[in-house]
């Protein structure tokens, strides 16, 4: 009896100290083996079962997943010293377990650097623009800079950033009222450029049009006096082959046109009978 408790008992003892050999890394993990408080060699232990001495050393885990940083709003002053506050947030991972835990320990002391670094180059890189800029220009341009010198930095505390990206930004609750009525006076004044410089436009449009029908119609009254030249000149030449063939029947048909032309109008002539007018009426 007393031989099966021993054996019962071994058996509970060797059960618990495999326990204390081996450690499972989850698939949204990375593990860092400590001995006695440091870390051991280059230890990055990835999903799957692994071993360690028992109670000499011992496991941290950290979360290899993507995680989100969202910062407390924070004034930063634009390049016309405005100040405007600027609400962001980073996502960032852990790239590094061994230099993480060495540099900064915990999550706590990354998500502190994180916050020193990222605002640092985020005021740097929103001091450059004016505050109109701001609102005007693309801020994802802004934005894959500031995390791309983020990431320079943070790169030597194991942390990598996947983006930042700003929330909201707002303008300080005591000069709201003054920066919106100076960026409201800045929008009517190039309003106010873009629709002289559309009247300027506009009044060279029509001055070249003018000038165009201008010399269009110069050149269609040149044709038609050309063309009416030409017509009467062609006109000539055939009453002066007409009158060289039959000077008599010519000057019979002339005389017969005259008549029409006169009668027309019962227009009055005071003529004597033996004028040459009538001769073919006699």
């Amino acid at each position: 009896m007393r031989s099966i408790q021993f054996i019962i008992a071994g058996l509970g003892l060797a059960v618990f100290l495999l326990l204390q050999c081996v450690f499972v890394v989850d698939q949204t993990e990375r593990a860092i083996l400590l001995q006695l408080g440091k870390p051991v060699g280059n230890s990055d232990y990835g999903p799957g079962l692994h071993f360690k001495l028992p109670f000499v050393q011992n496991v941290i885990f950290f979360d290899s997943r993507v995680l989100e940083y969202d910062a407390p709003a924070a004034e930063i002053l634009t390049q016309d010293k405005k100040n405007m506050v600027v609400d962001n947030f980073s996502r960032w991972k852990i790239v590094n377990p061994l230099m993480f835990y060495r540099t900064v320990r915990n999550v706590q002391g990354g998500l502190s650097r994180i916050d020193d670094i990222v605002y640092s180059q985020m005021r740097e890189a929103l001091g450059r623009y004016t505050l109109t800029e701001i609102v005007a220009v693309e801020r994802s341009t802004i934005m894959d800079e500031v995390t791309t010198k983020s990431n320079v930095l943070l790169g030597e505390y194991g942390i990598y950033i996947i983006d930042v990206r700003i929330k909201r930004t707002d303008l300080p609750q005591e000069n709201q009222m003054a920066i919106y009525g100076r960026m409201q006076a800045e929008r009517e004044r190039q309003a106010k450029q873009y629709r002289s410089e559309g009247r300027e436009e506009a009044t060279k449009i029509t001055t070249m049009a003018d000038r165009q029908r201008t010399v269009l119609l110069a050149d269609a009254l040149r044709a038609a006096e050309s063309a009416r030249g030409e017509g009467e000149a062609a006109a000539t030449a055939i009453y002066a082959v007409a009158l060289s063939q039959d000077p008599d029947f010519y000057e019979f048909v002339r005389t017969m046109d005259a008549y029409k032309k006169t009668m027309k109008d019962q227009t009055q002539f005071v003529l004597t009978p033996q004028s040459e007018f009538f001769k073919y009426l006699q």
